[in-house]
């Protein structure tokens, strides 16, 4: 069985808890694999890191989540460059020179920015449907408008409301045309959803805090000179919705390679009672081991 151990690398602005399954120095001197998500912290890869046990595995809770909550810079945003040099600075702490990453959703803005603003860092970049919506070719204001109903579905009416107007926006096939905004609010209730507005309004999917990760442009120049191996990757299940439409349009930008993926958005992740939406961890770890393995 791979041993794992938490360790915490104290930064200026916080305190990072991160946890590296298997050995440093890697058994076979292949590269560290981080994976990394955003809002997604650690134990959200749970699944998917089982399935490398000839790999050592790092996760990390990021700045401002989790365990790695109280943060000392006096923000409460999350940034793809402030997660970009936390996660330069954890690479460099363990000192196992370039290492291969996975990157989910905000994960993978993350990791692309790392890659254009740290270029010596990263030898495969793995990007899972990052959502990107500058990106997109013919409808980039139509999905910051859609994103925009999100936030004012969760200000106006409380979580029920914005997770269920955000689940409905996922699902939406294709480009965000008018049908899409003539459509009513969307109802908590048909999602599973609590319909009572517990008064809070700090989750940093729903909020105003998601902006800077959908929004942000990072530098596809830099990604393109880094010399760093970049595949886009895109779930089988997500057909022609905003993630996989956001994906593909990053790769053409790029010039970069798509990998198909077993399941959806979150197909890496297991079932139980926390997750209703199970993915297929284990068939997505082969597919993530064979993109990996063909560098």
């Amino acid at each position: 069985m791979t041993s794992t151990t938490t360790e915490t690398l104290h930064l200026p602005d916080v305190d990072l808890v991160y946890d590296v399954h298997g050995p440093v120095p890697t058994a076979d001197g292949r590269p560290l694999l981080f994976m990394i998500g955003q809002p997604m912290q650690a134990d959200g890869f749970t699944d998917l890191a089982a399935q490398f046990p000839d790999r050592t595995v790092v996760t990390y809770d990021p700045r401002g989540l989790g365990r790695s909550a109280v943060r000392r810079d006096g923000r409460h945003d999350q940034t793809p460059q402030n997660q970009a040099a936390d996660l330069h600075a954890l690479a460099a702490h363990l000192g196992q020179g370039r290492v291969d990453v996975f990157g989910s959703s905000g994960g993978a803005v993350a990791g692309l920015t790392w890659v254009s603003l740290h270029p010596r860092d990263v030898a495969t970049l793995v990007a899972h449907e990052p959502p990107s919506t500058w990106a997109l070719p013919n409808d980039a204001e139509e999905a910051d408008r859609a994103f925009r109903g999100v936030r004012e579905a969760y200000q106006d009416r409380g979580f029920g409301a914005g997770m269920a107007q955000f689940i409905a926006l996922t699902m939406w096939p294709g480009e965000f045309t008018d049908a899409y905004f003539a459509q009513p609010p969307a109802d908590p209730a048909m999602f599973g959803m609590p319909t009572e507005d517990d008064g809070n309004r700090d989750d940093m999917l729903l909020s105003e805090r998601a902006v800077t990760v959908t929004r942000y442009e990072y530098d596809l120049d830099a990604i393109r000179s880094s010399g760093t191996r970049v595949v886009l990757g895109v779930g089988e299940e997500t057909g022609d919705t905003i993630t996989a439409r956001t994906a593909r349009a990053v790769a053409d930008k790029l010039g970069a390679d798509v990998a198909m993926f077993p399941s959806h958005h979150g197909g890496f992740v297991g079932g139980g009672p926390e997750n209703p939406y199970a993915g297929k961890p284990v068939e997505f770890g082969v597919t993530l081991h064979e993109v990996l393995d063909a560098s």
